[in-house]
């Protein structure tokens, strides 16, 4: 492919071969929140756990650099690729997911989706499942793989660059 053909791909397709900002760099205060966040947000919950959160809610947001780090990280922790596969369908391999995962699945996804809400069903299902502290802490882990998304998604973080 030309530079011609691959500027024009870029342009159509909106991706770009470098990011447009590290934003880590350029406002490391930020970057120094946002990972205090996550080291508060990820007390208290299993690491598999968290992986398959991270993973869904960046699929949802379109996520590349998070979706290429939380694949590789959860690979090394020694998830199944059958299960980091079908994650996008987890709701139709609920034999592949505990019914506890399957709970933290459904509120990352009304969590992500937030338009839509997060209805008492959702809510009650992952309550009862998760005590309250822990409940706490997953709302937190989602809301801060949430924010990393909007961040690298923004910033046009791409996939590639991350090794475990």
């Amino acid at each position: 492919m030309t530079n011609t053909n691959a500027n024009t791909n870029a342009q159509v397709t909106g991706h770009h071969h470098a990011p447009r900002m590290l934003l880590h760099e350029v406002a490391p205060e930020v970057g120094k929140a946002m990972l205090s966040l996550e080291r508060a947000a990820r007390k208290g919950l299993e690491t598999s756990l968290i992986e398959l959160v991270k993973i869904r809610a960046s699929q949802l947001n379109r996520c590349a650099f998070c979706l290429d780090m939380h694949t590789k990280d959860a690979r090394k922790l020694g998830e199944s690729e059958e299960r980091i596969y079908l994650l996008n369908a987890w709701h139709e391999a609920p034999g592949l997911y505990t019914e506890k995962e399957q709970a933290a699945l459904a509120l990352t996804e009304a969590v992500t989706l937030l338009p839509g809400g997060v209805s008492d069903e959702v809510y009650d299902r992952a309550a009862k499942h998760f005590p309250q502290q822990e409940l706490a802490q997953l709302i937190a882990m989602i809301t801060t793989i949430n924010a990393w998304n909007r961040i690298g998604v923004t910033t046009g973080l791409g996939p590639g660059a991350y090794a475990v």
